[in-house]
């Protein structure tokens, strides 16, 4: 399956009649309600509402909705606490992260007594609609593992694969990045790339055709590829791309909103359920956009 579009994804979302519950953490702000008021409007959620009851009210009120159409716990001093027990109560099927620190929600889900952890980590996914690529692709860690081992590359790799396989895809292509197409002992991301290829090969890592290491131009250019005698099935081809570590996938996520005037969406995955986490600078749009990416893959 290839999807061309982010819209075309959210359209899976949209043709599941069963509507998914989402809980945000800190609720009141402006735009993250409206991301959530146009998600609940076009059938994608019903919402729970955590953080200042008062300012929350006054918000969906100038939004033109109807309080009383969503459950809002009054939790000021600790929103993010309320939103997470929610999910662990099973009242929620997303989480989404409103005014609140990352730091404070990634603590609250990571906590081994009261959190929502399910695999081995939590890692980042941006998906991405390029107007330079027939395609839409996955860029993965780019916001939470600053410098993975190959077993947390493995995890963040996992993560990525379970959420292309979810929205239909049997076997997504992954291109592990590094600077040269060659194996490097004194690159370590290289060798790294060139073991998950290995363990994927193997049975290990399923779901997916990995190559590594293998630089960027050759994974996008399969003219680049031919003229270098690189011969993969992902050359040109790539649905996930796996970043050596953080700096380089956040450096490059951003370049791509700036430069690439791209569609983007990103959610954070690990836990027991899809986590809706963006930046509070991100547009309605953008929220709107990972609310229905997180729906669809919440569905399967």
């Amino acid at each position: 399956m290839i999807f061309k579009s982010i819209d075309e994804i959210i359209q899976i979302a949209a043709a599941n009649h069963d509507k998914r519950r989402i809980v945000v953490a800190g609720a009141g702000e402006e735009h993250t309600l409206e991301a959530v008021c146009r998600a609940k409007r076009e059938g994608l959620v019903t919402a729970v509402l955590t953080g200042d009851k008062a300012h929350i009210t006054t918000i969906l009120t100038s939004l033109g909705e109807e309080p009383s159409e969503y459950e809002i716990i009054d939790s000021a001093d600790n929103p993010v606490d309320a939103a997470v027990r929610a999910v662990r109560e099973k009242r929620a099927d997303i989480l989404m992260k409103g005014n609140v620190q990352t730091a404070a929600l990634v603590k609250s889900v990571l906590n081994k007594e009261s959190g929502i952890m399910k695999g081995r980590l939590l890692s980042h996914v941006l998906f991405v609609q390029s107007p330079a690529y027939h395609k839409v692709f996955l860029v993965t860690d780019s916001a939470i593992v600053s410098n993975p081992d190959l077993a947390q590359k493995k995890a963040i790799l996992e993560n990525a694969v379970n959420a292309m396989n979810s929205l239909g895809y049997e076997k997504p292509k992954v291109a592990a990045l590094t600077a040269v197409e060659e194996v490097n002992p004194k690159m370590q991301e290289t060798v790294d790339a060139a073991e998950l290829k290995k363990l994927c090969e193997s049975g290990e890592i399923k779901n997916c055709i990995i190559e590594g290491p293998i630089s960027t131009d050759l994974a996008f250019d399969k003219e680049a590829a031919k003229i270098k005698g690189f011969t993969s099935p992902v050359a040109g081809e790539p649905d996930i791309l796996l970043m050596p570590n953080l700096l380089t996938g956040n450096i490059a996520v951003k370049m791509i909103r700036v430069f690439g005037e791209s569609t983007v969406a990103g959610l954070v995955l690990g836990a027991k359920v899809p986590i809706v986490l963006t930046s509070r600078s991100t547009s309605a749009k953008s929220k709107f956009m990972s609310i229905a990416l997180s729906v669809a893959i919440a569905n399967n």
